[in-house]
């Protein structure tokens, strides 16, 4: 199994930052819409032997970057509920304003690597708190602000439920590593703006 370290790694290599997505959000779902759909999940979409690839590939046409960390029995969970949300628009019926599966696997990397390394996804199915939390964190990163909810009302409810906030090591480990990434992308910009110049100039 995968540190959760690791799993935080990985989701703030490929996520923008959180006040990209505030800012970026749109009205969307309500919180008690796919609050309702974490806690149905059909057993099939539990079944360990399930491969979130194929799973992926048939729901959305492609995989999550979650994939990549699917050995890890959370990810992999994690991975499949936010799956099923996404299929239910399907099998169940569609969200208002439906679901871009294009962002919307960003979602599910959100579930799978961000939150699965801080909470147990059971306890989205069986904890009202944690399936709030998760539901919370899906619409953020499908791009969704919760049905009636402005974006500081929206965060500010996040906040208030994010467990890895409420894990002080974690957290720290974790804006350690958005730090690292945010230099990593200026210095390639950098770098790109550099090379154009040193181009343009020739």
């Amino acid at each position: 199994m995968a540190e959760s370290d690791d799993l935080l790694r990985a989701w703030a290599a490929l996520a923008p930052t959180e006040d990209a997505a505030w800012a970026a959000a749109r009205p969307g779902p309500s919180v008690d819409e796919i609050g309702a759909r974490l806690s149905s999940v059909p057993r099939p979409f539990l079944d360990e032997g399930v491969s979130i690839a194929a799973l992926a590939g048939d729901i959305a046409g492609r995989a999550p970057a979650a994939v990549a960390h699917a050995e890890d029995p959370r990810v992999r969970l994690a991975a499949a509920i936010g799956l099923w949300v996404l299929a239910s628009e399907d099998l169940v019926a569609p969200f208002d304003p439906p679901l871009s599966t294009g962002i919307a696997l960003r979602a599910v990397d959100a579930l799978a690597l961000r939150l699965a390394a801080v909470t147990d996804p059971l306890d989205w199915l069986s904890d009202a708190e944690r399936r709030e939390e998760a539901a919370r964190t899906f619409l953020l990163w499908a791009g969704f602000l919760p049905a009636g909810e402005d974006a500081d009302t929206a965060r500010a409810l996040l906040d208030a439920r994010d467990s890895l906030r409420r894990s002080a090591a974690l957290a720290e480990a974790y804006a350690a590593h958005r730090h690292r990434e945010e230099i990593a992308r200026r210095l390639a910009e950098a770098r790109s703006r550099e090379a154009s110049a040193r181009y343009s100039s020739e």
